[in-house]
């Protein structure tokens, strides 16, 4: 169905119709000139993205609910990034006319996944018409007590750097897609050349070449929002002293945090996550690992400092890796290799601009 036969608001009825509020501070959600929000204790966060065809996402090798669901999950992840709890998110979306209804309930199937699988409300938006593709902006609001809230600025010298999950599978994945990718359209170009017109019927059921290589895909298409991490901090009663997600790269995100907390870092290569299939990867495309992982980026797992008392409690917990410690400014960002020498350490994560 053209979007056009509904018209903006028919079409956000028919995607919000049975969108029923999870959270007591939702006191009006989608359907008015605002959403109505009560925060009576805590303090608000606020957090938007915008993601743009051709720039952030490629529709030749995401379906859009996946697309729905990873750009639901890159705004809550920034809410746990502030040790917060996300509570509703607004969508906007500029759509051509190439999109259908059917199209946009694909991806509103997968923004709700995301958001039901944190509790999160969809209170609203905006859509307006394109000339260039699909455009998204989503804002997460969330919800943390004053004293909760962990900025980047916050880093001590001797607190230990950690990271949640492992690091590189994201950026092997668009490597892996981006390659079966350059193969599909290069079988295309010699079929046309030579005129072979079977060749081309052909390539209509092309199959990539993804074995073994499930993982990889999952990290860079369907990403996850680590609040799993967050709530075993707070069980094991563990406050990160700084914190951020990572989208751009540890080396990237580990200098904002010691930008701005004004001190040194020194992490140790043997200590940094990777999975093995971004390994194999990363040998099969003659690339670097532990590049690969400082300065990928997409894995949106969590990077945060915690006080050097809590070494115990962070060695006892799942799925977290300690990685190195904070030093004095002065001492610069230092990576140690595996064999013992020393680097520094450079900001080489995606630039937006």
């Amino acid at each position: 169905m053209e979007i056009a036969k509904l018209g903006e608001f028919g079409l956000i009825d028919r995607l919000t119709k049975d969108i029923k509020p999870q959270n007591d501070s939702t006191k009006y959600g989608v359907g008015d000139d605002c959403a109505v929000l009560h925060y009576p204790d805590s303090e608000v966060l606020v957090t938007t993205d915008m993601l743009m065809e051709g720039v952030h996402f490629d529709l030749t090798y995401i379906d859009l609910e996946h697309l729905g669901y990873k750009s639901a999950m890159v705004n809550i992840s920034d809410i746990f990034a502030m040790n917060g709890t996300p509570r509703q998110l607004t969508v906007s979306l500029a759509l051509s006319k190439r999109f259908s209804v059917e199209d946009m309930e694909q991806f509103y199937n997968g923004l709700r996944l995301a958001c039901d699988k944190w509790n999160v409300d969809i209170v609203g938006g905006d859509t307006t018409s394109s000339y260039t593709g699909l455009a998204i902006s989503i804002t997460c609001i969330g919800e943390a007590r004053k004293e909760d809230i962990v900025y980047r600025n916050g880093a001590k010298e001797t607190d230990l750097i950690c990271v949640s999950g492992d690091l590189g599978a994201a950026y092997m994945g668009l490597q892996l897609l981006e390659r079966e990718k350059a193969v599909y359209y290069a079988q295309v170009d010699e079929a046309k050349k030579k005129g072979d017109k079977k060749a081309l019927e052909e390539l209509a059921h092309f199959q990539p070449d993804f074995a073994g290589k499930e993982y990889l895909l999952q990290r860079q298409l369907k990403t996850e929002a680590r609040g799993d991490i967050i709530q075993r901090l707070r069980e094991a009663n563990i406050r990160p002293t700084a914190m951020m997600d990572i989208s751009d790269g540890l080396s990237s995100e580990l200098m904002h945090i010691c930008k701005q907390s004004h001190v040194g870092c020194r992490i140790f290569e043997k200590q940094i996550p990777i999975d093995y299939q971004t390994a194999v990867m990363a040998e099969e495309l003659n690339m670097n690992v532990t590049t690969c992982a400082l300065n990928g980026g997409e894995d949106y797992e969590l990077l945060f400092t915690v006080p050097i008392g809590d070494h115990e409690k962070i060695e006892a917990m799942e799925d977290v890796k300690l990685i190195g410690h904070i030093t004095k400014e002065s001492l610069g960002h230092i990576l140690v290799t595996r064999d013992d020498q020393e680097f520094e350490l450079k900001a080489q994560g995606w630039q937006p601009l």
